[in-house]
């Protein structure tokens, strides 16, 4: 029953993906802050299948943690419902995306379009440039720069060194760096299509690190919090789901 109550949703999914990104075309030509406001009922209708279909909901801690004004977001990655939550918690926000997902017809037309920063992982020191460069132009406009550390969905309880584009941001920008730990890969796991099951995600924001640190000690502080709370998260919902089976 988990397998069609998943393989439903993926369906419901990408049909729904398909229909507002072809309803989107004429948006191409609009304001970004149209194109954002169209992004956000797509998350939330795609929350609305995992809900009903799935029976997957989330929960958020720290919203309270946010700034004031532009800031940096620095997120645990473990699943593709990671790549779309931030555009309900979050006004204004400008995400930072592997360069080649801008060029998947419309959808990357759309959220180029819409302020989205764009990062060629092997492009070295040219493209961590081009990297502070976007983000110096999106802190400018006021906007929330989200960006995924590790730079790839990892297996929960499992981490990768932090790439350097976050340093980088930190040391170039002056902005407050948020950490967020979730355990959404238990629930939504990469690299499985059907593999969606029920239950509640929980993704935390931590209190903010203030610019100034050294560049080493940043990184060091940053990755010890991420871990450290999403293998917390991971624990609480595995015991969560013991004493519910």
């Amino acid at each position: 029953m988990r397998f069609f109550r998943a393989f439903l949703f993926s369906f419901y999914f990408y049909v729904l993906t398909a229909i507002f990104s072809i309803a989107a075309l004429p948006l191409l030509a609009a304001p970004p802050g149209w194109i954002m406001i169209y992004g956000r009922w797509w998350v939330q209708m795609s929350y609305v299948g995992l809900r009903w279909i799935v029976g997957l909901s989330h929960r958020v801690e720290g919203l309270e943690n946010l700034p004031d004004g532009p800031f940096l977001v620095a997120a645990k990655h473990q699943s593709a419902w990671d790549t779309m939550i931030y555009r309900l918690l979050i006004d204004n926000m400008a995400p930072v995306m592997k360069r080649e997902l801008a060029y998947i017809p419309v959808w990357g037309w759309l959220v180029r379009r819409a302020g989205a920063i764009t990062v060629d992982r092997g492009g070295g020191a040219k493209a961590i440039k081009r990297l502070v460069r976007e983000a110096m132009a999106a802190k400018k406009a006021g906007r929330r720069i989200v960006i995924f550390p590790e730079g790839t969905r990892v297996a929960p309880g499992e981490n990768r060194p932090f790439l350097p584009g976050i340093a980088a941001l930190y040391t170039k920008m002056a902005l407050p760096v948020v950490p967020v730990a979730v355990n959404s890969g238990l629930f939504w796991p990469r690299r499985k299509l059907f593999g969606q099951r029920p239950g509640t995600i929980s993704l935390r924001f931590m209190e903010p690190i203030s610019p100034g640190l050294d560049r080493r000690e940043f990184i060091k502080c940053l990755e010890k919090l991420i871990s450290d709370s999403s293998d917390e998260l991971l624990a609480a919902a595995k015991l969560e789901n013991a004493e519910q089976s």
